[in-house]
């Protein structure tokens, strides 16, 4: 009998109770979804996975070991889908540990991050746009992207214009568009009151310190030294349904695909 794996790769974060509500959540979904595979978790953040065993005595595998595992453990046909939000750096750390094991196994096949195709910018933006449409004039949803050196950091603007026209905004925290550019957009639409969210898998590090921190450089202080009103919402990705469900798409889609490694 064929042994079938999905290993699940996220960043990772330091925060076990976001960890256990975004990448715990969409772990047990797929694994719900897909009650012939077994799940897998890894963590492509070396800092957070060294964090994590100093802290918490507890050892998450790097892409690379926990395939080195399931060969050693006899999985023929293995999934491997990130978790990630953009196919950035550490997507292509992915794709680099994929390459040196695609040897091993029988299949193995890299599923997409949550945005790649337009089809995937249209479902976020929805998605997005579902969240703040309730709000009433004066009030909007400002998301926090982490931002990537990568060129990849064109995905926050093209999100923050899809959504033109809505109460919903997207900015970046490490590059393009910062808090500054959102103020503007911020101001000329009038907002007055600002839900500050991440638009990470987690409500990790960035979500506490500089989304919604008192320090000075955090986005909530920000806000308000502009006369805005912030008020941080400390809610993943991965806790959304509808977040998980696009990830179980892209990998319903690669298994019915199935074929040669790649």
């Amino acid at each position: 009998m064929t042994k079938k794996a999905i290993l699940a790769v996220s960043f990772g974060t330091t925060f076990p109770e976001t960890r256990q509500k975004t990448i715990g959540a969409t772990e047990k979904a797929i694994g719900d979804a897909f009650p012939d595979y077994d799940v897998f978790r890894a963590f492509t953040s070396r800092i957070v996975r060294q964090r994590i065993e100093k802290n918490e005595r507890i050892q998450i595998d790097d892409v690379d070991t926990a395939l080195s595992k399931l060969c050693d453990e006899g999985y023929t046909e293995v999934y491997v889908q990130s978790l990630h939000v953009i196919p950035g750096i550490e997507y292509n750390l992915v794709w680099d540990a994929v390459n040196r094991y695609k040897e091993k196994f029988l299949t193995i096949k890299v599923t997409a991050p949550l945005l790649e195709t337009f089809e995937d910018f249209q479902h976020l933006v929805a998605f997005l746009q579902k969240q703040s449409e309730y709000l009433p004039s004066g009030k909007a949803v400002l998301w926090m992207g982490h931002g990537t050196a990568h060129s990849a950091f064109t995905t926050y603007a093209c999100l923050d214009h899809m959504l033109y026209g809505s109460k919903s905004y997207v900015g970046a925290v490490e590059s393009y568009p910062d808090i500054n550019d959102e103020i503007k957009r911020l101001r000329h639409a009038h907002i007055n009151k600002a839900y500050l969210q991440p638009l990470m898998m987690v409500a990790g590090n960035h979500a506490h310190n500089d989304m919604a921190s008192d320090d000075p450089k955090s986005w909530k202080s920000i806000l308000k030294e502009n006369g805005i009103t912030a008020h941080p919402v400390l809610k993943g990705l991965g806790e959304f349904p509808e977040i998980q469900n696009m990830f179980i798409t892209k990998l319903k889609t690669v298994i019915r695909e199935g074929g040669q490694n790649g």
